[in-house]
């Protein structure tokens, strides 16, 4: 299966794992899966790090050099991918979710998120659970 995890499990998977829920732990170790990041989760979190808010500390830089150091494959956004936000319900109204849901329906990935509105949305995307905060 080819896993476009949305950018909350990239930062857990990253920062801590240990929050992820078992269902999107076992997805993201199984090596017959394709694990893609999309350039549009580097995006999101270059301008919430850029923003200087005490509670968002992730690095884009660390964070995609981690990434690719752990196999991931970056998956480039294209015209294909923003027309086809245009397609979308009016279900979540974040951009960034809404172009990784058409990334993942253009490129025949699924999208892995733990966000309830996103797993709201019909075709390519699995809800791994809630996250293990403690």
């Amino acid at each position: 299966m080819k896993l476009l995890p949305d950018t909350q499990i990239l930062i857990w998977a990253a920062d801590s794992p240990g929050v992820l829920p078992d269902k999107a732990r076992d997805l993201l170790s199984n090596p017959d899966n394709g694990i893609f990041f999309s350039t549009a989760s580097l995006w999101e979190v270059a301008i919430k790090f850029g923003l200087n808010r005490p509670d968002f500390r992730v690095d884009p830089s660390i964070l995609h050099q981690g990434l690719i150091n752990n196999g991931f494959q970056e998956l480039c956004i294209c015209a294909r991918h923003t027309i086809a936000v245009n397609e979308l319900p009016n279900l979540h109204k974040d951009p960034f979710d809404r172009l990784l849901i058409a990334q993942a329906r253009v490129e025949g990935m699924t999208l892995l998120t733990c966000d309830a509105q996103i797993a709201a949305y019909h075709g390519p995307v699995l809800f791994a659970g809630k996250p293990d905060i403690r």
